[in-house]
């Protein structure tokens, strides 16, 4: 390669501290806990998917309210919202849940689960009841195992919102499909 021809860059330089939301992972979520005493949710953004599995992982620490609850009980449910509960979102992300009942300020509706004690939001898109593999302390992550799941395909709205970190957010767009493309590269069995 003759570096002499190469371009100049002509990109900006980030700050390392802003590197993060340029990979935001989505959807953003609302996590809900029972302690053995209450009912508490929480705004989670940082999630992902582990594998072709039903487990994922979660960013949280000692900061949350609802971390002390995630360890003790080792239980939750990831309710997933939709772009019409944006402010839901972010209220129930700015308070804590040490001082608020976030179902009664933010009126949400819990349903009984049938697998873990925290609560199913009714007013989201999709449930996940889920147990607690492993806390990764050095890394505040919980991985989490799905045991039931539950779609609400009623629901009129079902874009999504992914947090880019920054205070904004982006909703889910036109789905494009190529599953037949796909099908024919994924190995047998998935």
């Amino acid at each position: 390669m003759n570096f002499d021809t190469r371009k100049e860059m002509d990109m900006e330089s980030m700050q390392m501290s802003r590197v993060f939301t340029l990979i935001e992972p989505g959807p953003v979520v609302l996590v809900t806990t029972n302690d053995g005493r209450k009912d508490n949710v929480m705004t989670i953004s940082w999630t992902m998917v582990l594998d072709f599995t039903a487990e994922f992982a979660i960013t949280t620490g000692p900061w949350n309210y609802s971390y002390t609850a995630l360890q003790e009980s080792r239980e939750c449910v990831i309710s997933i919202p939709t772009v019409d509960l944006i402010d839901t979102v972010v209220g129930v992300g700015t308070c804590s849940g040490a001082d608020t009942d976030k179902f009664t300020k933010f009126k949400l509706t819990r349903l009984k689960a049938k697998h873990v004690r925290a609560p199913i939001i009714k007013e989201c898109l999709a449930n996940i009841e889920c147990r607690v593999v492993d806390i990764v302390t050095q890394y505040n992550i919980v991985v989490l195992k799905a045991v039931a799941a539950y779609f609400d395909s009623t629901r009129e709205e079902k874009k999504t919102l992914h947090a880019v970190g920054d205070g904004t957010f982006i909703v889910d767009g036109r789905k494009i499909d190529r599953k037949e493309m796909m099908q024919a590269k994924l190995p047998s069995g998935i």
